[in-house]
């Protein structure tokens, strides 16, 4: 993220400008009087604002959106904007290093290599390559932030994955576009919005901007959506069709982590015998051992295991070693699944 080491009334102009407000908004964002606004504006460089406000000012800077601060470094820096052509192939390699620092859940690298370009580009100086560049590390950040748990907000998955849409829009490639839409529904169903969620997960199931493979993801989560609202029933079936259709396209992770979800099906519907056979299948046959699937299979093996009284204390195990790794490597989100399981069980 950029930083400014001593405001003037320049940067404090571009920040305004870099948010899209007026002077009056811009004065209200901060808690400042509006003649001071309109003294940055007309000064610029020739005045400097007090210590308290440089310190709000840099808080208004920290908690601005990406698109935003990006704006903003444009402003005070337009030479550097413009990505080369030679520029291009550095940032797919660092694309890709992304994409196996979050498979490792390395998220502080991951972030940093992202970072480097988001920060130093305005998309709208950008070429249609460099625009496409930016918006997969746009989305890559979004993944960062959503299996970080920043699933809302200014500075949050759900942000990232907004601003990438519209620039996948502007490129006019259908296929990323409905890409996000997917990813924006897991956001609805992480935030708790289990209905909305199931409906946009029917939608896109049937969506043919979709690969076959993420129309059957798709499938799979309509279903974990409904289970976790108590509809257990009608979740198997559509796990169950989810799970043919990875079996049919030769999707062998994607097959495990469907009896992974068809499990937890079984144990909200109190089939504990069928809960333990699917589960077994699933951590039987993964074959991506990273920590955030690790994560997953131990809370949804310990949370049926903690449904029976007999094998409570096993549970509350296979819990507590799940919430080590999660705590380990950053993942709130399934941090605070493991810890309402646990209230839901003392309840």
């Amino acid at each position: 993220m950029v930083s400014v080491q001593q405001w003037t009334g320049r940067e404090a102009s571009a920040l305004r400008a870099a948010l899209r407000m007026s002077t009056r908004a811009f004065a209200e964002h901060l808690g400042v009087a509006l003649r001071t606004v309109a003294k940055w504006e007309s000064l610029g460089t020739e005045t400097q604002p007090r210590p308290d406000t440089q310190a709000i000012l840099d808080t208004a800077l920290a908690r601005a959106d990406s698109a935003a601060q990006v704006r903003f470094e444009a402003r005070l820096s337009p030479e550097r904007t413009s990505a080369r052509p030679a520029d291009h192939e550095t940032w797919t390699e660092d694309i890709e290093r992304a994409v196996v620092c979050i498979g490792r859940q390395n998220f502080p690298f991951a972030t940093t290599l992202l970072n480097r370009w988001l920060g130093s580009h305005d998309p709208h100086h950008l070429d249609d390559k460099g625009l496409y560049l930016y918006s997969r590390s746009l989305v890559l950040l979004g993944d960062v932030q959503r299996d970080q748990g920043a699933i809302l907000g200014p500075l949050s998955a759900r942000r990232s994955y907004l601003t990438a849409r519209g620039m996948f829009s502007e490129l006019a490639i259908p296929r990323r576009v409905a890409q996000i839409e997917l990813s924006l529904a897991v956001v609805q169903e992480m935030s708790g919005q289990l209905e909305a969620s199931a409906r946009h997960y029917e939608l896109l199931a049937a969506d043919e901007r979709l690969s076959p493979r993420d129309r059957a993801r798709a499938r799979l989560w309509v279903g974990t959506a409904l289970s976790k609202e108590g509809n257990n029933e009608y979740a198997t079936n559509v796990m169950t069709a989810a799970t043919r259709a990875f079996e049919d396209l030769c999707e062998p992770e994607d097959w495990s982590v469907a009896h992974q979800k068809l499990a937890l099906a079984h144990r909200g519907a109190g089939d504990l015998k069928q809960a333990l056979h699917y589960i077994d299948i699933a951590r039987t046959t993964g074959t991506v051992d990273s920590p955030m699937q690790r994560v997953r299979l131990d809370t949804a093996y310990g949370h049926i295991l903690l449904s029976d009284a007999a094998t409570r204390n096993d549970g509350l195990s296979v819990l507590d070693q799940a919430a080590q790794v999660a705590r380990q490597y950053g993942l709130s989100h399934q941090l605070r699944s493991i810890e309402g399981i646990r209230k839901g069980q003392q309840g």
